[in-house]
């Protein structure tokens, strides 16, 4: 069959294709703990996200990525990187698809791979074999196959919105796989999920029974007990007296006891059970399977210092968010086949830039420092402040404070200059000036009053404006 101008074959026409063990079934926990489907704990990632650490966890990871732009960049033969853009490769990266631009798509894709372990970008391409469109798919439509060659097939099942109208077998080139983490196959990837499953529930748990608890007016259970023995009969009509005057609605009202009647509770308080350091064992536990930092979703101690704001930020990048951009770069690259394109070396990097946004103090701080340290103030200008270019602005300038040790020589002090030679002058050489002729004796005199006075008495007399 056609499908998206690549001649497909039918799931039931290929033959020798074997499922990966699990398949897409990684993506789902059935079994959370020995004998919980008899009880109907079965846990999904629909129950599991329905805690509100889990729910943030996804959501900030998938939506931090999502607001990064992708990139076309081209590396020039001094091995510099240079933002580029050609007509057959940038629209797709920023429009994937027909139903939803590149936020939405990058952030469904990496919901797909932290929710399900796994994302699956089905390619469309035109009559040129360029992809021009990608779509992920839900990970439960989607099953990997391996051929007895080795080769890696995908079985994909009806998808109206995604353009499949029948199941069909593709091979990989045609699908571009992003795995969360291969724990148990190198096709089957496993979310985060699979180890917070457990604190997600009991977390979820323990709210379930806080709400119970606090709806009932903060009034736990118990039981009447009497000095006597009481037959079943008065016993059932104590029980439904107590259930019809005071519980549900009518919790807080006022009961009277008597003949010897005590009222006993059953179940811990809020106290006694320490529901809130429950709770916040369950939050670091699921932000641990996910490697966020715990002030970034509300299980630890916010920062104090606003001077750690960017070294937090860092730590948040490195060990968070860096694993899942790399491998979302290089997926994009290969998939779209930027590594194979003829005389080019093109690549896709996302502009980290809207990951760490600074202040207007900070950015003033850095740009004057990446001028000073040698980035032009066109650079500059365009990095830190979003302004175009000014004449005379595309060339760095340095110090020149700062010379090569070569240059400056050692510490010794340097050997004395030898008086010039009397015979390396020429005669007739008029760049040497002659030494002044010595004064005679006494030329000088020392000026006294008597001597001083006369003179400045003559000086008078012979100015008509001083009389």
């Amino acid at each position: 069959m056609q499908f998206f101008g690549w001649t497909l074959a039918r799931t039931k026409a290929v033959r020798g294709l074997a499922t990966v063990i699990g398949g897409g079934l990684w993506s789902r926990i059935v079994d959370p703990y020995p004998g919980a489907w008899q009880q109907n704990q079965e846990l999904s990632p629909k129950t599991a996200l329905t805690n509100p650490t889990l729910y943030c966890c996804t959501t900030l990871i998938a939506g931090d990525i999502a607001k990064l732009r992708p990139m076309l960049v081209e590396q020039d033969d001094k091995g510099i990187w240079t933002e580029t853009y050609s007509p057959a490769f940038s629209p797709v990266l920023d429009t994937p698809n027909h139903y939803s631009d590149r936020t939405d798509f990058f952030e469904w894709w990496m919901l797909s791979k932290l929710v399900h372990g796994n994302t699956y970008a089905l390619k469309a391409r035109d009559a040129r074999g360029v992809v021009k469109a990608l779509y992920i798919l839900d990970p439960y439509r989607v099953i990997p196959l391996v051929a007895t060659d080795g080769s890696v097939f995908y079985s994909l099942a009806t998808d109206t919105l995604n353009e499949i109208f029948e199941s069909v077998v593709v091979p990989a080139r045609e699908i571009i796989h992003d795995l969360c983490c291969p724990l148990f196959h190198p096709l089957c990837g496993v979310s985060p999920i699979y180890a917070a499953g457990a604190a997600a529930l009991q977390g979820v748990n323990i709210r379930t029974a806080s709400d119970t608890f606090f709806s009932n007016g903060s009034k736990p259970g118990g039981v009447l007990t009497a000095p006597g023995s009481i037959n079943p009969d008065t016993a059932k009509r104590l029980k439904d007296y107590w259930d019809q005057n005071f519980s549900g609605d009518n919790t807080g009202k006022i009961a009277v006891l008597g003949d010897g009647l005590k009222y006993e509770p059953m179940a811990m308080t809020a106290e006694q059970a320490q529901l809130v350091e429950q709770l916040r064992l369950t939050d670091e536990d699921i932000a641990k399977c996910f490697h966020m930092p715990r002030h970034k979703v509300g299980a630890g101690p916010d920062p104090v210092h606003a001077a750690n704001m960017g070294l937090l930020q860092q730590q948040y990048y490195s060990d968070c968010l860096q694993t899942h951009i790399v491998k979302l770069q290089r997926k994009l690259t290969t998939g779209l086949g930027l590594d194979v394109v003829p005389g080019r070396t093109l690549s896709v990097e996302f502009d980290l830039d809207e990951l760490q946004l600074m202040d207007a103090m900070s950015r003033i701080d850095a740009g004057v420092k990446a001028i000073t340290a040698g980035m032009s103030p066109n650079e500059a200008r365009f990095r830190f402040y979003d302004l175009g270019p000014v004449p005379g602005g595309e060339q760095p300038y340095l110090q020149r404070q700062n010379w090569p040790l070569s240059q400056l020589g050692t510490d010794a002090p340097a050997p004395a200059t030898p008086p010039p030679d009397d015979t390396s002058v020429a005669p007739d050489d008029t760049s040497v000036i002659p030494d002044a002729e010595p004064a005679p004796p006494n030329a000088f005199k020392s000026l006294t009053v008597g001597t001083l006075l006369p003179q400045v008495l003559k000086r008078l007399d012979l100015c008509p404006q001083n009389l």
